[in-house]
């Protein structure tokens, strides 16, 4: 590994405690109030000279309960930051013209503005209509306020500039298919494809173009084929080709997100005609043309198989083919390089998350950064400049820049510098092997930690399962190394961090595999001599959450749980959540058929809910439409009927975790006085 922290075997695991001589005054722990100081930097966007960055700042608000967020511009040379909006709300998708004289963004009007429309979409639309929607606005970097460019009636979900900054295509849900019948009650909608807790069928969204200077919209697309899904957090960027007179984009086979696995690239014309299929391979998403060269890249499950990690695949001379291949790890993001033959990839090697530089032809090199963990969020300069989120095991995440693809990276902001002066808990990896798979998880020592000393232990199990833990900053477990626990994630088969095997090895072995994997990582660590064996606890988040139920379902060594939207019955699961297509792949067939029928059953944590006797605190919330509060439910009363202590409690949200600070806040510190109380 290049200059990361280093990644020691389990035995041979040297732990050290407390600094060398007294303080002259003891750091104070993190808090939650702590956690609503955290500032939150997103969607960096280096300009096309790499002389200045764009970037989202997002500051916690308890009194409100939404976050403060404003458009930053940050000198790439001297980090000095100066703020361009902070009146705009849910702005998003930050992006600059070719040219770098303009930024476009999506954001609703400021309600405190009047705006004059500069755009239309369709012959009905209006700022009335439109204003309370997401729009597209452009700010001139030589001063003036932002424009508004659109009034899509329904919102703008993405969007992209033409090659020469003269138009922009973007992506707008249509009118329900029976909007005039909605309108007089007549509401009713098939059930298809869809979640329990949906109210209305779903309308698709297609791609429209504008001027860059204002004006009518046209439509470019229609049809029963949508752009974007339901569950999507944002609908894949619209593709100009080199020459601006095709726009490439991912066609779903309708709005929802339950078939989208079906997904293929198809592109159109900017003047307008019949869509034309360029990737017929299902599966493929967010393509891209090279910025030199006749190449284009996608993303796709390698091989088509959606147990495998994401690949990058090259469209070049007609051919297209896995450039990642060699790799053969799970790709979170890509972007081109400049010089149109190299990408730079972003994923997870181990407890780490990095940066990999990948020829189109040939090996994949990592890129040292110093011991950085590269966060969510990259961009790149014409120059080679990059501009990329990272942040260490004691530091949450800040803005960096690479000057160019061999530089060392330079830090530009110090938004959350007042964590640099709090005692944190030590997060380091740890590695040990199972059934076969060299396996890894990470392990964080409360602050003040001392050798020769057992210290109770909680585990916090990540979600996904397509997800990986790092030895990167996280709250949740600097929370409850505060309060004295060590706290233990490990890694389990169908993790992202360890190549397609081990991450394909979930394939109908959901629960029983990665309860041995961590089983396996929890015996690592207690081979060290740290843990107090009768002071264990676990918990987790979604399939955190499953794995939770399933391992105290199976072990007796907990004693204490904690279970987030945690998933129990998979053949519940399949039939009321938005992904149950996604089920799907996890067994191979569905849970009706006479071959699977047993298989969906023994993977179900509430087959087993008898066995457990942890005091478990059971949390969700109520609209999730991912893991549906019943599977939660179902827990609460198998818990409550065999005496297990038992607390549920539910949250008036229709999201997937509670993402608001003050709901957040409460969580996390629900979660930390339940170990407390039924640990120490």
């Amino acid at each position: 590994m290049l200059n990361r922290i280093v990644r020691i075997a389990a035995a041979g695991f040297l732990l050290t405690g407390g600094a060398a001589g007294a303080a002259a005054a003891t750091p104070a722990h993190f808090t939650l109030a702590d956690l609503a100081k955290i500032v939150r930097l997103s969607d960096p966007q280096i300009s096309p000279d790499g002389a200045k960055i764009a970037i989202l700042v997002s500051t916690p608000d308890l009194k409100t309960d939404k976050p403060k967020t404003e458009l930053d511009l940050v000198d790439s040379a001297s980090g000095a930051r100066r703020v361009l909006s902070k009146e705009r709300e849910d702005i998003s998708n930050l992006r600059w013209s070719p040219d770098g004289t303009a930024l476009a963004f999506l954001a609703k009007a400021p309600k405190s503005a009047k705006e004059d429309d500069s755009g239309e979409q369709g012959d009905d639309s209006s700022d009335e209509e439109g204003g309370g929607e997401a729009q597209i606005y452009l700010m001139r970097m030589d001063g003036g306020d932002a424009q508004k460019l659109t009034s899509a009636k329904h919102g703008v979900e993405s969007f992209a500039f033409s090659p020469d900054g003269a138009a922009i295509a973007f992506i707008a849900p249509d009118d329900p298919v029976n909007e005039k019948a909605i309108k007089a009650h007549n509401d009713s909608f098939e059930v298809t494809d869809n979640n329990f807790l949906v109210r209305a069928a779903a309308a698709p969204s297609h791609l429209w173009i504008i001027p860059a200077a204002g004006g009518k919209a046209t439509r470019l697309t229609e049809g029963a084929f949508s752009l974007q899904t339901d569950q999507r957090d944002a609908a894949p960027d619209p593709s100009f080709a080199p020459d601006g007179k095709t726009i490439a984009f991912t066609r779903f086979p309708g709005p929802w997100w339950g078939p989208s696995f079906h997904s293929v690239i198809d592109s159109v014309a900017a003047s307008g005609g019949a869509p034309q299929t360029l990737i017929g391979d299902e599966g493929a998403d967010d393509f891209t043309y090279a910025p030199a060269g006749d190449a284009a890249a996608f993303m796709r499950p390698r091989a088509g198989d959606q147990n495998n990690g994401n690949a990058v695949y090259v469209r070049e001379g007609g051919k297209v083919f896995d450039a990642t291949a060699a790799l053969a790890h799970n790709i979170g993001d890509y972007r081109w390089l400049p010089d149109g033959v190299s990408l730079l990839l972003s994923g997870w090697a181990g407890a780490h998350s990095v940066f990999w530089r990948q020829p189109l032809h040939g090996a994949a090199q990592e890129i040292d950064l110093g011991g950085l963990e590269v966060g969510r969020g990259f961009s790149i300069a014409k120059t080679g400049a990059i501009a990329f989120l990272a942040d260490a095991a004691e530091a949450a995440p800040e803005l960096y820049v690479l000057d160019h693809i061999g530089a060392r990276p330079r830090k530009l902001t110090d938004v959350n510098a007042f964590l640099s002066k709090l005692a944190l808990g030590a997060a380091r990896a740890i590695d040990w092997r199972n059934d076969g798979f060299d396996e890894d998880g990470v392990l964080v020592t409360p602050p003040g930690f001392k050798t020769g000393k057992k210290y109770p232990l909680v585990l916090v199990i990540h979600g996904g399962p397509e997800g990986a833990s790092t030895v990167a900053f996280s709250p949740l477990p600097q929370l409850l190394a505060a309060a004295g626990f060590l706290v233990f994630s490990p890694n389990y088969r169908g993790s992202i961090n360890l190549g397609d095997d081990y991450q394909h090895a979930i394939y109908r072995d959901t629960g029983e595999g990665p309860g041995k994997d961590a089983m396996a990582g929890l015996a690592a660590v207690e081979k060290l001599g740290i843990v107090d064996e009768n002071r264990i606890g676990v918990s987790g988040w979604s399939y955190g959450g499953y794995m939770t139920t399933w391992l105290t379902g199976h072990y007796p060594a907990f004693k204490a749980a904690v279970a987030g939207a945690a998933l129990t019955d998979w053949v519940m699961d399949y039939t009321v959540a938005f992904y149950q297509t996604g089920d799907l792949y996890f067994f191979g067939g569905g849970p009706w058929t006479e071959k699977d029928f047993a298989i969906w059953r023994e993977q179900s944590p509430i087959a087993y809910a008898a066995h457990v006797t942890a005091p478990t605190l059971i949390m969700g919330d109520v609209g999730d439409p991912n893991v549906p509060l019943v599977n939660s439910y179902e827990w609460y009363h198998a818990l409550r009927d065999n005496g297990v202590k038992v607390k549920f409690i539910a949250y008036p949200a229709d999201t997937h975790f509670p993402g608001d600070i003050v709901r957040t806040s409460d969580v996390y510190r629900r979660w930390v006085d339940w170990m407390k109380e039924h640990l120490k």
